[in-house]
């Protein structure tokens, strides 16, 4: 059997069908604040994957705002100070 065929023939056992990808769109409109208040209201799958990929990107804002926050305080604690052994213990787990 050809390498093309198989291919086919595996992507097509593993085909996601209509009804779990609104299943699934569904489940990330739960999880977006921004659309969570909204669940009652029609919203499409494309707004809803656009306002997922909006929080994302959010997130990793937050997480790099804070990562750079905690770095400032790590910089200004005494090296050796209880507080930031307890830290940065925390940070290698």
């Amino acid at each position: 059997m050809s390498s093309r065929r198989s291919r086919s023939r595996q992507s097509g056992s593993s085909r996601i069908t209509d009804d779990q990808i609104t299943d699934l769109v569904s489940k990330l409109q739960q999880l977006v604040p921004e659309l969570r208040s909204r669940s009652s209201d029609m919203v499409s799958s494309a707004k809803v994957l656009q306002e997922t990929c909006n929080y994302i990107r959010s997130l990793h804002r937050e997480v790099d705002d804070l990562s750079e926050r905690l770095s400032e305080l790590l910089a200004s604690t005494d090296a050796t100070s209880a507080q930031a052994a307890i830290i940065r213990s925390l940070l290698m787990q």
